[in-house]
């Protein structure tokens, strides 16, 4: 965010800025600033994430930051986290019937593990299956999508870090594939 906008935001909403801007995002995870929503909130900063797969992604997403010092009724508090995260799957996993409360406790377990303070959690899980024909005879997927949105409570002793570390986690989840942090390596696996 430009310096001339960040200073006419509130105090809260900077800090929050500034632990966006410091987060230590995992190996193979490109973060990105795009576009905010600008007439749902007064404040708000959007990220995107890609996990990196080689020549595709291994799982998308998009996170956005909403800040209204007024307070929104609907939120129940002046801060919301708006999330959506979506990764090509297995057909297995996508026809399996749990898979949307699976799908759905990768997001409250991530909350809870990294100690997040949040309230009025709300969102949807969507499997599906696509099947090409024709010219896009090779294009069958299989997609699980976690949209998702929660109240995290900020203050000076809550800060946002721990809510960034559970979207993080919950992109490794949905990809099936744990984001590990800089300077930690995998095992190779098999024998040489």
């Amino acid at each position: 965010m430009p310096a001339n906008v960040a200073s006419l935001a509130p105090e809260p909403f900077t800090r929050a800025l500034r632990e966006l801007g410091e987060m230590l995002w995992g190996q193979g995870l490109h973060i990105e600033e795009i576009g905010s929503p600008q007439r749902i909130a007064p404040h708000a900063v959007a990220i995107s994430a890609e996990l990196d797969g080689g020549d595709e992604p291994l799982a998308t997403g998009r996170l956005i930051l909403l800040h209204d010092p007024s307070g929104n009724t609907s939120w129940g508090g002046t801060f919301r986290l708006v999330s959506y995260v979506r990764a090509e799957v297995e057909l297995e996993m996508v026809t399996d019937p749990l898979l949307p409360q699976v799908a759905w406790s990768w997001l409250t377990d991530a909350l809870h593990a990294h100690g997040c303070s949040a309230s009025e959690l709300a969102g949807t899980v969507t499997a599906s299956y696509s099947v090409g024909f024709g010219g896009m005879s090779d294009s069958d997927k299989a997609e699980v999508e976690v949209r998702s949105s929660w109240t995290p409570t900020l203050d000076a002793t809550r800060t946002l870090t721990p809510h960034l570390a559970a979207w993080q986690d919950l992109i490794g989840y949905v990809s099936g594939q744990p984001i590990l942090p800089h300077g930690v390596r995998t095992l190779p696996t098999g024998r040489a």
